[in-house]
Parts: structure tokens; sequence; C-alpha cells
């Protein structure tokens, strides 16, 4: 049993110690994972674009990848997004642990549940047309607390609260877009954070993000233009600190837990 799940980009699996790479079957699909240990436990590791970065994030698998960790019993899942501002006071370079999203996407598979396919959560069947919700919390209040208090404990700051807008991708948005984004309550905008989230909460599992902003978002601080190389950059200048903050915070993570994230299909599990 694995308690512990990462879901980000390649760079961070190479952190875990003697890890050992398993293909896992589910109705959606193959997923890649690795387990090692990580932060004094074993973890599971998902490199969400693959092992060489070769998935875009609108064809990533989000229900094999999340199915998978459900399959070894993982009932806490941290992940990393690059993201670009939309708040002009985010400067690059800080980091974000979001509180809320707006999902954008137009062409992801939002939910496990199809009204046909019968999933195994916790050992219980559930299936149907089933209506979670994202409230009280969107994400796992714990999680989030063991990311802020692990960048605390290692002198870091962090930005404890933000609204997370996902969009299609693959090409970056546009003044006019960002603009919306921002009228709607936006501060962060990245490709990949939905519908992992949703999807998460769907399994009854806990989800949190940390995102590190790697640029101006399109028409903010006065860019002209935005360059995939200069997102490259500046999230690789900050990969050490993120696997620090992620390494200390799987210690942080309480083993039982106390937030409603868990309860999320007790209503449909109890038919």
């Amino acid at each position: 049993m694995v308690r512990v799940g990462i879901i980000g980009g390649s760079g961070i699996y190479r952190l875990l110690e003697s890890p050992e790479r398993r293909v896992l079957s589910t109705p959606f699909g193959d997923a890649t994972v690795f387990l090692g240990e990580f932060g004094g436990e074993e973890i599971a590791f998902i490199p969400r674009h693959g092992e060489k970065h070769e998935i875009p994030p609108f064809k990533v698998n989000y229900r094999a990848n999340l199915y998978a960790l459900n399959l070894l019993g993982v009932e806490r899942v941290m992940a990393t997004n690059a993201v670009g501002a939309i708040d002009p006071e985010l400067a690059p370079g800080t980091f974000v642990i979001p509180d809320d999203f707006i999902d954008l996407t137009k062409c992801r598979e939002g939910t496990f549940y199809d009204g046909k396919t019968i999933l195994k959560v916790r050992g219980r069947e559930v299936g149907g047309v089933i209506h979670v919700s994202m409230t009280p919390y969107t994400y796992c209040p714990e999680i989030r607390g063991a990311l802020k208090e692990a960048a605390r404990e290692l002198g870091l700051e962090v930005v404890d609260k933000g609204v997370y807008v996902c969009a299609e991708g693959n090409r970056f948005e546009t003044p006019a877009e960002i603009r919306a984004m921002r009228i709607l309550g936006g501060d962060i905008v990245g490709m990949t954070g939905c519908p992992e989230a949703a999807l998460a909460r769907e399994l009854a599992m806990c989800y949190a993000s940390i995102s590190v902003v790697t640029n101006y978002a399109a028409g903010v601080g006065g860019r002209a233009k935005l360059t995939h190389e200069e997102v490259l950059e500046m999230f690789s200048r900050r990969i050490n600190d993120l696997s620090e903050i992620l390494r200390r915070a799987v210690g942080n993570i309480p083993v039982e837990r106390s937030c409603p994230c868990g309860e999320a299909l007790d209503e449909f599990l109890s038919r």
C-alpha cells in the first residue's frame, strides 16, 4: 500500500531512491508509475508528460494516471505545475499553492463516471452518474498545509492562495484571453491542472498542487513575446527548491485523514 502519490515533471522522479518502473493497466488505458523512496517513505510518482516529456497537455491520460494511483491505494496526491502569472504581482520564480480553479479546457475527458463504467474505490464498487462536490475545499486543506509548512521549514516563500485557470493549449493564451481570465478571478494560468484535481476528488483522494510561476502571461508585465524556452529555463531554476518542498511535505502530511476529501463518495458507496 502506497500512501502518497506525486504527479509532475520528469525531473522529480529522478530524485527517487532506486525507483521501480511499473506499467499499470486501467479501464482508461495504461499508466507508467515509478515507485521509490522519497521524503522518508515509499511514494508513487507519475511523470505527467511521459518519461521523455513527449505527451502534450491536452493528450495526457489524466484518468489513467489517477486511477493507477487509486489501484496502488494512494490517498494523498501532490502535483506540480508550471504557470504564467495573470496577476502582475506574481513575479517569475514565485511558488503558488492555489486554493481554487477555473477549468476552461474543451477537449478532455473530465469524469470517470460515464454512466456505465464500474470502478473500485477503497475496495468498494461505484459507478453510474455521480456528481461530486468541490466544496468546502477545492484542494485538500491538509496537503496545502503540508506544502506551506515544508516551504516555511526550508525558508522559502510561497503564496498561500490563488485561482488556477486551466487552458487547453498547446498554444499560449492571447492577451484578450488573459484579460478575460483576470476578470473571471484568475491569478495564474496553466495547461495541466484540470481535470486532474476533479478526477482525484471523484476517487475520494486528497489532492493539492504547488505551481511555479515561470513567466508573465500574455499582455502582463509589458512582455511582448513568450517562448517555451523561457518557461523551461525558469522551471529548471526552481526544480531543486520545488523538489525539497515536496520531500518535506511528504512527512508533513498527517497519516490519518481528517479532511472531507475522503468522504466525497460516501453517499454513493453506501448504496
